[in-house]
C-alpha cells in the first residue's frame, strides 16, 4: 500500500496540475466556481439556472493562474499529493516526474481588515479519493496559513458542488454568503 506525502508543488508541476484540473471540470462542471469563471477558466450561459463548462481557453487561462501562484511564494502555496511506498526514498524519477494524486492551492489575500486565507482549489484524483488525501492536502494548507499568522480562512466551491460542500462542512467549513451574477 501506498502511503501519500505532501509537499510543495513546483513550476515543473505546472502541467499535469492542470491535466488534473481541466479532466476534473470537464467531467464535473459542476466544481466550476465563481472564481473560475472570474478568470476565465469556465464560462456560464443562463437557462432558468446557470449552467457551467470549461472555457475554450481554460488550459492558457489556468496556466497563467497557476504560474502566478509560483511567482508569488510569500503569499501563495502550491502543494501536491505524490504516491510514495513509504518504505524508503528510493522511488525512481524526481518528485515532478511521479504521479500526482491531487493538489491544493492555498493564497494570503490582504484586501481586508486583516489579511485572511483562501483555499483557491482542492482537487484529488477519482481513483484517490477516500483514502484521506484532501484531508491531508486541507491540512497541510490550513497549517501553511497558520504559521503566516492567518486567522480567518475561506473557500468557494460551485452551486452545485453538492458533494464537496459536504466535505468541507465536515472539516469546519461552513457557508457565509451566496454569489449572484446577473444573467
Amino acid at each position: 500500500m501506498k502511503h501519500i506525502e505532501i509537499i510543495s508543488a513546483s513550476r515543473d508541476d505546472a502541467s499535469a496540475l492542470c491535466d488534473i484540473f481541466l479532466s476534473h471540470i470537464t467531467a464535473h462542471p459542476e466544481y466550476i466556481s465563481h472564481g473560475e469563471v472570474q478568470m476565465g477558466v469556465g464560462v456560464t450561459q443562463y437557462s432558468g439556472g446557470f449552467i457551467s463548462k470549461p472555457s475554450p481557453d481554460a488550459r492558457q487561462k489556468w496556466m497563467n493562474y497557476i504560474y502566478a501562484n509560483f511567482d508569488d511564494s510569500a503569499s501563495n502555496i502550491v502543494l501536491k499529493a505524490v504516491p510514495n511506498s513509504g518504505a524508503d526514498d528510493s522511488t525512481p524519477g524526481s518528485a515532478s516526474e511521479q504521479e500526482i494524486a491531487g493538489f491544493c492551492v492555498a493564497q494570503i489575500t490582504d484586501d481586508g481588515d486583516e489579511p485572511f486565507g483562501m483555499l483557491c482549489d482542492v482537487l484529488v484524483k477519482e481513483e484517490y479519493r477516500g483514502r484521506g488525501v484532501g484531508t491531508a492536502l486541507v491540512n497541510r494548507a490550513i497549517e501553511w496559513l497558520r504559521s503566516k499568522g492567518i486567522k480567518d480562512i475561506y473557500l468557494e466551491s460551485g452551486l452545485n458542488n453538492h458533494a464537496a460542500h459536504e466535505y468541507f462542512e465536515r472539516h469546519g467549513f461552513h457557508p457565509i454568503s451566496h454569489i449572484f451574477k446577473l444573467a
